[in-house]
């Protein structure tokens, strides 16, 4: 018979696989929550029930939040303190009876850190538990595109992009999941936490996945990550070495003959003034800084928005997306805003370059640099958005203890038994 202390150890492992599950669904909550739906779904869900169903997700991640920290045991995080604090000026600007959507986005937007404020005990676990919860929700959300693209390849390429079609997602989201995907990938692959078969099955419908969706952004926010992440692997990692070799010869011998074609990807038959205007984005970024606004809204914003020109004395720009977090911080969040998020930019950076050379460190600058990238020509950086659990991921991963992540695993997915010595 078992004895009462290994009935006693099962039950506790038990609770503690549970607890881990549970993390992991909040963590899919979140991500569900911050999907702004888009048009044209395959399923028959209205676009008024597909919101219902994102806003709904954020209430479930709660109450699985407080189920695995009843006692709201929380770690020190200056990240979240800042965000926090910018939250919270955000709320005082947002309920000034400006309407019920602003109060309802601020209120969201506490509740949102609340729930990250929960799951920081579970920040620097050796197996990546944050960064693996990331990654498996992204893959699923690749592979629900990827599906729809083979059911109805007309409708996911509507306008020459691909976009999500059984759940709607605007091409840019499409390009970001895929983007960040096949970087994180990479990445794992040349610190030995994911075999060479287990990177090419997630990298390749990833790459596909960013190419079809003809977004410059995030292939450009996809590349400058790895360029930083991977010097900063030189050093210590062979693998990482040759991988630079050969991207230099993949780049003289077949990207120099194909720049023609790389070129006319780029443009996407855009002509030389939507190419100038950024696809327009500069007609609503000049629109924002020039509506007049008192010197409190100045310093503290507007009040949360839907990332949209308001206030315009032109009525057919009042309504244009901004596409710059910035500016969308400027609008909504004020002076005081953009400074928060710059400092918090500044901070991680010098945060992660201060860690030892290794793989959390590496994984934090790419999801760092490429959020800084993106959060140029997209919005997302001063609210509940893809952007901000990025950089969650990133806190999560500079908060490892020794930083340097010898003794790091990857969930199911063992990493190489090679060492870096033996190559």
């Amino acid at each position: 018979m078992d004895t009462m202390a290994a009935v006693t150890s099962r039950r506790e492992d038990r609770q503690h696989d549970s607890r881990l599950r549970r993390v992991s669904i909040t963590w899919a909550m979140l991500v569900l929550n911050v999907l702004t739906p888009g048009q044209g779904s395959l399923l028959p869900i209205p676009h008024r029930i597909a919101q219902i169903i994102t806003q709904g997700t954020l209430f479930v991640a709660l109450v699985l939040a407080l189920s695995i920290n009843p006692r709201m045991r929380i770690r020190p995080s200056w990240f979240l303190g800042l965000y926090t604090l910018l939250a919270i000026t955000s709320l005082m600007m947002s309920v000034r009876l400006v309407g019920l959507g602003t109060e309802y986005r601020a209120l969201r937007l506490i509740v949102f850190f609340f729930v990250l404020w929960l799951l920081t005990p579970w920040w620097g676990r050796y197996d990546l538990l944050i960064l693996r919860s990331h990654l498996r929700v992204l893959v699923v959300l690749l592979g629900l595109i990827l599906l729809g693209l083979c059911i109805s390849p007309g409708k996911a390429m509507a306008g020459g992009r691909l976009s999500g079609t059984l759940w709607p997602i605007w091409p840019t989201g499409v390009a970001h999941f895929g983007g960040e995907v096949a970087g994180l990938m990479v990445l794992l692959w040349l610190c030995h936490l994911v075999s060479r078969r287990q990177a090419v099955m997630v990298i390749v419908p990833a790459m596909i996945v960013l190419v079809l969706s003809h977004t410059r952004t995030a292939l450009t926010a996809m590349l400058v990550g790895l360029l930083v992440a991977g010097a900063s692997l030189l050093p210590t990692k062979r693998r990482v070495r040759r991988a630079f070799v050969a991207s230099l010869l993949v780049v003289v011998l077949i990207g120099v003959p194909a720049a023609p074609f790389l070129i006319s990807w780029a443009a996407r038959g855009e002509n030389a003034q939507q190419l100038q205007s950024l696809t327009g984005r500069t007609h609503a970024w000049s629109a924002v800084l020039a509506v007049h606004r008192p010197i409190t809204n100045v310093i503290f914003g507007d009040g949360l928005s839907n990332d949209s020109v308001s206030g315009s004395t032109d009525p057919y720009l009042n309504g244009l997306s901004i596409d710059s977090s910035w500016l969308s911080i400027y609008q909504d969040q004020g002076i005081v805003g953009d400074l928060l998020v710059g400092a918090i930019f500044v901070l991680l950076l010098l945060t992660a370059l201060f860690r030892a050379r290794g793989p959390t460190r590496a994984l934090a600058l790419f999801l760092i640099v490429y959020c800084l990238i993106a959060g140029i020509n997209e919005s997302g950086l001063g609210d509940a958005s893809p952007y901000l659990l990025d950089l969650t991921v990133a806190a999560s991963l500079i908060a490892f203890p020794s930083a340097i992540g010898t003794d790091l695993t990857f969930g199911p997915m063992q990493p190489d038994k090679i060492s870096d010595r033996e190559q």
